[in-house]
């Protein structure tokens, strides 16, 4: 029997309506594409932050460095010293910013332009009563994690330097980035001056430093008179002649007094937590923070900073 193809009748209705495709979600493939560039920038912004060892100090912007209006004398309270004492820095080239701040108010230079402090002018006090005023403000805790070691701030009055402005400059020094706490095993906390504590950080005059660093076991001379900064057990010791003045292989190379400052704290504070002096591992490189850069750098370049391209920088034990 013959089959026939049948033809469907025409439809009467409405026209069917197109097949509409569900519009390309591109956001999907967009979206984690843009997720991973602000990742990579933000970790390219945090990385630039961290010092390098192509770059060892520069003068930042935004921190408080006062310029003077006239060169800077010779360093009044230096002794004539060792050798040591004239050790050439070498060449001092741009580097990471340094957290430590000079609370002093920032003057014009001729010609309107700026230039960094480099040492704090007039005479700077050279003996006190050896009593101390305490910070009293607690600070927010330096690092994410590691042991907490919680530090008092404390001023010899007759330094004439204000307790909170010490302590708020060491505590930048040892906030960084580059510092300490850079390493993940280490948190620091400073505490008002009652509070419990592992170590006090103190400014005090030469004759003060002087003694306390003898009673601890450590001579600070130079030349018959206390010239360095010292740790004994408990104690960072900061010699208000230091702080001021900085030293003069420092000044003469233009390196700023702010630069000074952040490496004399983290040089003692690395004492305190158990580290040793070091020694220029190669004329031109950056120097050790263990390293004695008060007295010398022996062709090294100076350096405030333990931590420099986010690890640990030492040199040779000395």
């Amino acid at each position: 029997m013959p089959r026939f193809l049948s033809r469907r009748a025409p439809r009467t209705g409405p026209p069917a309506a197109p097949l509409v495709r569900p519009a390309r979600r591109w956001w999907r493939t967009v979206l984690p594409l843009v997720t991973l560039a602000v990742c990579v920038l933000a970790g390219v912004a945090v990385l630039a932050g961290r010092p390098s060892a192509g770059e060892v100090w520069r003068s930042p912007a935004g921190v408080a460095e006062a310029a003077l209006d006239q060169p800077a004398p010779p360093l009044a309270s230096a002794p004539a010293g060792p050798a040591a004492l004239a050790d050439p820095a070498g060449p001092i080239g741009p580097a990471v910013a340094a957290p430590g701040s000079v609370s002093h108010p920032a003057a014009p230079a001729p010609g309107g332009s700026a230039s960094p402090m480099l040492r704090l002018p007039g005479p700077v006090p050279s003996a006190g009563r050896g009593g101390f005023r305490y910070d009293d403000r607690a600070g927010e805790v330096l690092g994410t994690s590691g042991r907490l070691r919680r530090y008092r701030v404390a001023v010899e009055p007759e330094t004439g330097e204000d307790v909170r402005a010490f302590g708020t400059a060491v505590q930048e020094a040892l906030a960084g980035p580059g510092s300490w706490v850079d390493g993940g095993r280490l948190r620091l906390q400073r505490v008002p001056g009652g509070a419990g504590h592992d170590f006090t950080v103190y400014l005090a005059t030469a004759r003060t430093a002087g003694r306390m660093c003898a009673a601890g076991g450590v001579d600070i001379r130079v030349g018959g008179r206390p010239y360095t900064s010292c740790r004994a057990p408990g104690k960072v010791i900061i010699n208000l002649d230091r702080w001021r003045s900085s030293v003069p292989h420092f000044v003469s190379a233009g390196v700023p007094l702010a630069v000074y400052r952040t490496y004399v704290v983290n040089h003692e504070v690395g004492h305190q937590l158990g580290h040793h002096h070091e020694r220029c591992p190669k004329p031109g490189r950056p120097a050790p923070v263990m390293m004695q850069q008060t007295l010398f750098l022996r062709g090294c370049v100076a350096n405030p900073w333990p931590y420099l391209d986010g690890r640990r920088y030492s040199g040779p034990s000395l």
